[in-house]
């Protein structure tokens, strides 16, 4: 699981696979491009490993992001994950890490398809409720692809807006329904990968 903030979503999962609704599921490793991200202290609670991967020293000393992709993806490669979910992770992959990796890589965005695209998704359609251009918004977990959020649907839904709303409540919203999302995109995941199996 690849994690840049507070990893409520790292936390659906770990939660999922200790009551048994995720079965057959193991968090092999955690990384984060952030080193005081609370949820490298969520990992470290539950006995994960965390790797903290930074990419400022690769601008500073000229290696670049492009290095810091490939890098990352040799650290990811040698752990042999069978899948890598991307849980609010702040950093755009390249093409050269998609084509380098050696499993199926999973993006959560808190906007449906091709809506909001890219960073602050939920403040921008709170906005844009409130400017009487949308009357939803919603969340999805999709395959990662070089464009940015653009990568097949594997599921998604609705968030209702409200008059009332703040974007403290709709984000809450959002969160809530992103829990659920989230482990049920790996299971659907972990159903392909049977049938593929058996094939």
């Amino acid at each position: 699981v690849m994690v840049s903030g507070s990893g409520s979503n790292l936390q659906a999962l770990i939660d999922a696979i200790e009551a048994d609704t995720l079965l057959q599921a193991e968090i092999i490793h955690v990384i984060s491009n952030r080193e005081n991200a609370f949820a490298l202290e969520r990992a470290a609670k539950h006995n994960i490993p965390t790797t903290v991967s930074l990419l400022k020293p690769y601008k500073t000393d000229g290696r670049g992001r492009e290095q810091y992709d490939l890098d990352l993806v040799q650290t990811i490669n040698e752990l042999q994950p069978d899948l890598i979910v991307l849980a609010g992770w702040m950093h755009i992959l390249s093409e050269a890490f998609l084509t380098e990796v050696g499993c199926d890589v999973i993006n959560l965005h808190p906007a449906l398809p091709g809506q909001f695209a890219g960073t602050k998704a939920v403040e921008r359609a709170f906005e844009a409720y409130q400017r009487g251009e949308i009357a939803y918004s919603g969340c999805m977990i999709h395959h990662v692809i070089p464009e940015v959020d653009a990568g097949d649907v594997i599921v998604q839904a609705i968030i209702p807006m409200f008059d009332d709303d703040t974007l403290e409540k709709f984000t809450d919203r959002m969160h809530q329904t992103e829990h659920l999302m989230i482990v049920q995109a790996v299971q659907q995941i972990q159903l392909k990968y049977k049938e593929t199996s058996h094939e």
